[in-house]
């Protein structure tokens, strides 16, 4: 995969087989998802994933227009089977999957399942333009009367009038509903503590105490702060150097009440942030550098994170930035907030997404099995 740049923009995102040559029908995909106006990181997501479709193909000696539903089936009994590149967390004992066939750490359900949603998509594309001549997307689905019953399922625009059904992928890998983990107090406190920059403090409890995305943190323009009001605008935006976007399509107020967000954001503002910059975004890379007045960036943000996690000897795959917007969303459901409430300061869309957080949590499964031990006593 190879990313072209424009002054630290990403224009282009390719995907180049062994040779360095270009797989032309999923460069034409990702020029559709650039003109949709996804962002880069989407792009290279897509990129990513569909190396694994043309994986497949090159090991069966397949064309890719020659890919039907029976091939869909033996793709997942092959991306099951590959290796994860993630690093192994090493935390105590390590269990081996498999045997000399298979290697020890193997895609996740969720990513396999990722990867089947991107070739579904690729494949949709692709009868629209006309380049796949097949009757039907190889990656069938089937009519889901479970999720129909749903009460509180996601509806479309029109509501119960549409005509759209609820549908599954036929090709899915079953995977557990997982809770999101919220980050302790005390690793809370450690890692505020570990801050040496006030722009790095100011960029964090944005996350933890509005429950900000890492890309909105990162796309906030100075203009979208109202001290006075105790808020910032969370606008839609694509014009991040970088490609720091937020997920949310709609724009949203989010209130900051806590004396601490503000205060360290303002802060940074008075006595960090270069006066020289004429850049509207609110957090720049600073320094001394030759980039010192350009946005901070995604993986830098990233980075920093697992520096700080890792001094704290506390790093898990869990623990990346948006953890720090589960802890918010988590401490917010359970201090009293209305699900509808928090479906709209978190920039929801769909109420699924917030059902989450509204899940009991373990602490309150044991104070509510406590307190049923000391009646029954």
């Amino acid at each position: 995969m190879l990313k072209e740049r424009d002054g630290g923009i990403v224009r282009r995102v390719r995907l180049v087989d062994e040779s360095g040559a270009e797989v032309g029908p999923v460069c034409r995909f990702l020029g559709h998802l650039s003109d949709r106006g996804l962002s880069p990181n989407t792009w290279c997501a897509y990129a990513y994933d569909l190396k694994y479709l043309f994986m497949f193909l090159a090991r069966d000696g397949l064309e890719w227009q020659d890919f039907r539903a029976p091939d869909a089936s033996r793709l997942l009994g092959f991306l099951r089977r590959q290796p994860s590149r993630r690093p192994a967390q090493r935390l105590g004992l390590t269990v081996v999957v498999g045997g000399t066939e298979l290697p020890g750490s193997l895609l996740s359900p969720a990513t396999v399942n990722r990867i089947l949603a991107a070739v579904s998509s690729f494949y949709d594309w692709a009868m629209v333009a006309e380049e796949y001549d097949g009757e039907n997307s190889p990656m069938q689905v089937r009519p889901d009367p479970a999720l129909a019953r749903v009460p509180d399922r996601h509806l479309p625009f029109m509501g119960r009038a549409s005509r759209q059904q609820p549908v599954r992928r036929t090709v899915t890998v079953k995977q557990p509903r997982r809770l999101p983990r919220p980050m302790d107090e005390a690793t809370i406190e450690g890692f505020i503590a570990s801050l040496k920059k006030l722009r790095d403090l100011a960029m964090f409890v944005l996350m933890l105490d509005g429950g900000l995305r890492p890309g909105e943190v990162l796309s906030v323009h100075l203009a979208d702060l109202s001290y006075g009001r105790r808020r910032v605008t969370i606008r839609k935006r694509d014009d991040h150097p970088g490609g720091a976007r937020g997920k949310s399509r709609s724009e949203r107020v989010v209130d900051l009440h806590d004396p601490r967000t503000l205060d360290a954001v303002s802060r940074y503002v008075m006595h960090e942030r270069l006066l020289e910059s004429a850049s509207p975004f609110l957090f720049l890379i600073g320094g001394n550098g030759s980039r010192r007045l350009e946005p901070v960036g995604y993986d830098a943000v990233v980075r920093l994170f697992a520096r700080r996690m890792a001094k704290l000897g506390v790093r898990t795959s869990e623990t990346t930035p948006h953890a720090l917007r589960h802890t918010h969303a988590t401490a917010m459901w359970e201090g009293g907030m209305r699900e509808l409430a928090l479906q709209k300061r978190l920039g929801h869309a769909s109420p699924e997404s917030t059902k989450v957080y509204t899940r009991v949590s373990d602490e309150a499964v044991l104070a509510d099995y406590t307190r049923a031990l000391e009646s029954n006593r």
